[in-house]
């Protein structure tokens, strides 16, 4: 039997999400919308409006319309609403890309979404250029790139913006795909998760009825990139019309001076962000008495992690739960009702299941199953892959995710384990099958696994499990799969076995694998007592 929401249903209006999200700017036209934390940089709500009207009618001279996807790559800054909004108000598609990412990386999602149009930044512009190189090599497409701010021989933003109105674009919100962040689901390579305008602007419906009425700035430390920054962060704060104030990567004394300086009463963190409020000196310096509130999401935050903040900025810790998938909040805390270690009830319109991952029979209270979801927010699909969605979401709409979970009596929900084989580093998702394809690429290594270890800062980390061909050194493996992938995916450990453990059927048995690196941990502080 399902759980379902405490909260009462909302209503989601049938309108395309920037229509909604903009839809009170007359009132607050010169309050500030977005402002850099670093440079001071300042749009206002009325500025915003217009730059996007601007960039939404330059976008559509240069051929951009409905269907049409354009790919952002680049940090948190005030520009990056107003690109996701101009292509979103032409009924086009965004697709957001991790600055991080490799040139081969980000020229898999280019490939792989369609992009027909890459933005970036003069500090990514070279390696933007290589990776549009890339992705159009095997095709006879073309991939225009444009910078935010100015770039010597490459167009910038200011240069495509034209005083007109866009051309108006009817746009079904249940069915039009208005943003298509990569994700590896529950298992496998990273996937287009096609997202609707009825997907984002349920989540933000749903956040604003049960979030407190009074939010007068956000901090926007959380890479827009990534969908809790997308739409929990940015989106919510540009539909409840408070400031957000960015940061174009996480330092910790910029976020504490900017939770110290602007009128922040509730600030969204993630885990290790938790963990440098906890435990660092440097938080003693800085005035923080105005938060009420942090809010944890992406990554589960353990009681005494919790307790340790709370005791020392004197705030309550709340905790939410979703994924990519999900646009992202399926599971939500509200101020005043905050469990440590648990992530709240079902957020309103939302149902929930803990099923039996063997025999897929419904759990009651208290037992621990497989989570299940099922809502407005629940993504389309997964981009031309309609195997990787069927065994993501049932026929019935039920969003799978892959999250071992206990639900309490009163509907709140804790997470135990994971069902599903991804790496959750510092809440970003690491597909063990990508890192062991770019392993399989060194002449000296017959075979490998990827499984997760626990890490006292990232949650979890990567190791990597290798057969060797020719000698080579731990270090030599890590070196080469940095190479090739983004920072936070790179192995951190590594270990030589003679064998890799699989079925019959050849699939890697990971779980084999992480009980014996247990197992041997284990005995390893067992043997040092």
């Amino acid at each position: 039997m399902p759980f379902h929401s405490p909260f009462p249903d909302v209503t989601i209006p049938d309108v395309p999400l920037t229509d909604f999200v903009l839809e009170m700017v007359d009132g607050y036209r010169d309050r500030p919308a977005l402002v850099d934390g670093l440079s001071g940089q300042t749009l206002t709500f009325g500025e915003l409006a217009d730059r996007i009207r601007r960039l939404a009618a330059g976008l559509s001279q240069r051929g951009i319309g409905k269907g049409d996807v354009v790919a952002i790559w680049a940090p948190n800054l005030p520009e990056y609403a107003v690109v996701f909004h101009a292509v979103a108000r032409l009924g086009a598609v965004l697709t957001p890309a991790n600055p991080t990412y490799t040139v081969e990386e980000l020229a898999f999602q280019l490939r792989d979404a369609g992009a027909r149009l890459l933005v970036t930044t003069n500090a990514l512009v070279a390696r933007a250029r290589e990776a549009v190189a890339v992705a159009v090599a095997a095709t006879a497409t073309t991939i225009a790139v444009v910078t935010i701010d100015r770039s010597e021989h490459v167009p910038a933003l200011e240069d495509i913006e034209v005083d007109a109105d866009p051309p108006p674009v009817t746009i079904d919100p249940a069915t039009d795909v208005v943003v298509m962040p990569y994700s590896s689901g529950t298992t496998g390579l990273p996937k287009g998760v096609m997202l609707t305008h009825r997907n984002l602007l349920a989540n933000l419906v749903q956040i604003d009825a049960i979030e407190h009425p009074d939010l007068r700035a956000l901090a926007g430390v959380l890479p827009f990139f990534h969908i809790y920054g997308m739409v929990v962060v940015m989106n919510f704060g540009l539909r409840r019309g408070a400031t957000c104030v960015t940061l174009p990567r996480f330092d910790l004394e910029a976020f504490l001076r900017m939770l110290q300086d602007w009128p922040i009463t509730l600030a969204h963190i993630v885990p290790p962000i938790a963990v440098a409020l906890a435990k660092h000196p440097v938080v003693d310096n800085y005035d923080l008495s105005g938060v009420r509130w942090l809010f944890s999401g992406a990554a589960p935050l353990g009681p005494q992690l919790t307790e340790a903040v709370e005791t020392r900025l004197n705030v309550r810790v709340r905790q939410g739960y979703g994924m990519t998938e999900a646009s992202p909040a399926t599971h939500y805390t509200v101020p005043g009702a905050h469990r440590p270690g648990k992530i709240g009830p079902l957020m309103p319109c939302t149902e929930g299941r803990i099923v039996d991952p063997e025999s897929g029979a419904d759990l009651p209270a208290g037992a621990a199953g497989e989570v299940w979801v099922r809502g407005p927010q629940v993504m389309k699909g997964y981009l031309n892959n309609p195997e990787a969605t069927a065994r993501t979401v049932d026929a019935d709409g039920w969003l799978r995710t892959g999250d071992i979970g206990i639900v309490d009596e009163d509907g709140y929900l804790e997470i135990v384990d994971r069902l599903k084989e991804l790496i959750k580093v510092n809440g970003f998702q690491v597909a063990p099958a990508e890192l062991e394809a770019v392993l399989l690429k060194h002449p000296n290594i017959a075979d490998a696994a990827v499984i997760p270890v626990e890490d006292e800062v990232a949650g979890q980390v990567p190791k990597a499990i290798v057969v060797l061909r020719e000698p080579l050194s731990a270090e030599a493996v890590m070196a080469f799969v940095e190479e090739h992938v983004a920072h936070f995916k790179r192995v951190r450990h590594v270990a030589f076995v003679e064998s890799i453990p699989k079925s019959p059927s050849g699939k890697i048995l990971r779980r084999v694998l992480v009980q014996k690196d247990r197992d041997t941990t284990a005995a390893g502080d067992l043997a040092s007592s």
